[in-house]
């Protein structure tokens, strides 16, 4: 039985980046070996085991055949007999088919690291053509290591995934896996911008085919914040309500991204005119983005808009939709229950007493 570290460890190793986790092939060996010495069975598909201590997960060697459509069409073999060289042909990239011995020496049958230095996406074997999930992997790595290019001979296979309808396989949950990871990654647009490259993006994202807009705020998003929920909304931004809920319900997008990706579509041209905005205008923008309830998703909405929108005016916008929402925040409605008001007229006596201070402070102030 041979153990050996692969793929995204030992790739991240070589361009010099911290490796997040390990995972381990075995080969040589059976189950009942892995089960015998401790490992804990975990995969449905194929046999995977975690580590009895570390947790890590160990495959065994094993390779795979085209069976139906879509990338859940396989038959896996795994068995002592697959080599090591078996094993990662299988795997999508050069540079993710790089194996690594205990004692630090590589295994790199298919010259991953020619391509590392390259700094090349090209795909391992012909049998790339048969999961289209390599797709969105390809695009989210573009998005995690921008100055690599993808090979011509890689991106006419992507092209021919999708003109053959594979990709019309994908489920909803694995398309939204790798959105959300690129979402995570220093170049998120590049994601989408492979995925037009190959065809890709009028097939799963129609909506987003013609989004210079939101592609723009991405980018600036990317340089400004790290929260995904921020750049998946600057993203849509432009989107019309109902194209946006189409899109949002066929990928079963999370509630905390859908809930801050409307109020950005609905309400940032609000933002645009809160420098000419009255009292009553000022406290309806802060009741619609729900700011005195959620004072979290008000500051998430803020960034949003202030990605949105680079003029010169930006920062006084933010200032005065902040300092709006500071001083109506500091109304207690306890004080109108005291005053014997119940249900409805403690909202009301609120709402006036709050669009008094708003027009205090800056009504007054403007003129």
């Amino acid at each position: 039985m041979e153990i050996y570290l692969v793929g995204g460890a030992v790739r991240d190793h070589l361009i010099g980046l911290h490796i997040k986790e390990r995972d381990w092939v075995v080969v040589g060996a059976t189950p009942q070996m892995m089960v015998d010495l401790g490992y804990r069975p975990v995969g449905k598909d194929f046999p995977v085991f975690l580590h009895p201590e570390t947790h890590e997960e160990y495959a065994l060697a094993r390779t795979e055949r085209k069976t139906a459509p879509g990338y859940k069409g396989f038959n896996f073999y795994a068995a002592p007999d697959v080599t090591l060289e078996e094993d990662l042909q299988r795997r999508d990239l050069t540079i993710n088919a790089i194996a690594q011995t205990s004692d630090g020496i590589l295994i790199d049958p298919y010259n991953g690291q020619e391509d590392i230095h390259n700094k090349i996406f090209r795909h391992v074997s012909a049998a790339f053509i048969e999961d289209p999930v390599r797709i969105l992997r390809i695009a989210r790595f573009a998005a995690r290591f921008p100055d690599f290019v993808i090979a011509e001979e890689t991106l006419a296979l992507m092209k021919k995934i999708v003109k053959l309808g594979e990709i019309d396989a994908l489920v909803p949950e694995r398309v939204w896996q790798e959105w959300a990871r690129a979402l995570q990654e220093n170049s998120p647009q590049r994601f989408f911008s492979v995925l037009s490259e190959c065809e890709a993006l009028s097939v799963l994202f129609p909506e987003l085919e013609i989004n210079k807009e939101g592609l723009l705020a991405l980018t600036r998003a990317a340089t400004l914040t790290n929260s995904t929920l921020i750049r998946f909304a600057v993203l849509v931004y432009k989107l019309e309500k109902k194209p946006l809920e189409m899109l949002l319900q066929r990928y079963r997008v999370p509630r905390d991204y859908q809930d801050l990706a409307l109020l950005v579509a609905l309400h940032h041209e609000k933002y645009l005119h809160v420098l000419e905005s009255n009292a009553p205008l000022l406290l309806k923008l802060l009741e619609s983005v729900d700011a005195f309830r959620r004072s979290e998703r008000f500051e998430q909405f803020l960034l949003s808009c202030e990605i949105i929108y680079t003029d010169e005016k930006n920062a006084a916008r933010s200032e005065r939709l902040r300092a709006a929402y500071v001083l109506t925040k500091s109304v207690d409605p306890e004080v109108f229950v005291q005053r014997g008001l119940t249900g409805a007229d403690v909202g009301q006596a609120l709402q006036a007493q709050r669009v008094v201070l708003l027009e205090q402070e800056f009504d007054i102030r403007d003129k």
